[in-house]
């Protein structure tokens, strides 16, 4: 379900580990994420660059090549970064968010 959702951030958008998490149904599970995206990356050809953290940050080490290569995708994707760093998750952040599913004694309305 990870890489599934991982495959659905929109060009130019990100989203953060633990929406993904969330997403996937697997609430504070954002390091799980990060491992996935680890080691599924090449094999998946994940659009693993729109993964940030939950700061708006890249979580590699800023002077390190992922970090570089990280940046440099987003911004081919139209993405743009305060203080050389972090993204604005207001203007960027992809608004996907898991709808909450109906307990089995919540009353259906108008056939949802």
């Amino acid at each position: 379900a990870v890489i599934k959702w991982i495959k659905k951030i929109p060009r130019g958008k990100v989203a953060t580990y633990g929406q993904i998490a969330r997403l996937a149904g697997k609430p504070g599970g954002a390091r799980g994420v990060g491992w996935i995206l680890n080691s599924s990356t090449e094999k998946q050809r994940l659009p693993w660059q729109r993964v940030i953290n939950s700061q708006g940050s890249i979580s590699f080490p800023q002077k390190s090549d992922e970090f570089k290569l990280q940046k440099k995708l987003l911004i081919k994707e139209g993405i743009e970064f305060y203080n050389s760093k972090t993204v604005d998750l207001d203007l960027f952040g992809w608004k996907k968010e898991p709808t909450k599913s109906r307990t089995k004694n919540e009353p259906r309305m108008f056939n949802s």
